[in-house]
């Protein structure tokens, strides 16, 4: 399954973004997507995950009340919007697609994904 994330870039504390998650020969419609981030020198930490349903489950409280996805199955993209943001959510954000979302905790294959800066 090959997906494109793209959106990263440099941003203020406090301020918002949205990175997207293209499915490139893959129509993500039939598919739960994730988004994990890496920060520097750790493993990749899954964020949230939105079921084929549209059901959302978070599993980082770094996400709580502050992050959430969407899906626009036209463009066959998912986002992961942020706001608030602050200098610990610096790192690299991938997204991932499997069957289900207890496929994707496990993902292992990951893409260029997209780099997020905050500065304060």
């Amino acid at each position: 399954l090959n997906v494109v994330e793209s959106g990263g870039g440099p941003v203020q504390t406090g301020e918002s973004l949205t990175v997207s998650c293209y499915g490139s020969g893959v129509d993500l419609d039939y598919y739960a997507v994730g988004w994990f981030r890496q920060v520097s020198g750790e493993e990749h930490e899954l964020l949230l995950c939105m079921e084929r349903t549209g059901s959302t489950a978070r599993y980082s409280d770094a996400a709580k009340g502050r992050f959430t996805m969407s899906r626009d199955n036209n463009k066959n993209t998912v986002y992961l919007q942020m706001n608030n943001l602050g200098p610990e959510d610096t790192g690299r954000y991938f997204c991932a697609a499997d069957v289900i979302c207890s496929a994707v905790v496990d993902f292992k294959s990951w893409g260029q994904g997209t780099l997020v800066t905050v500065s304060s």
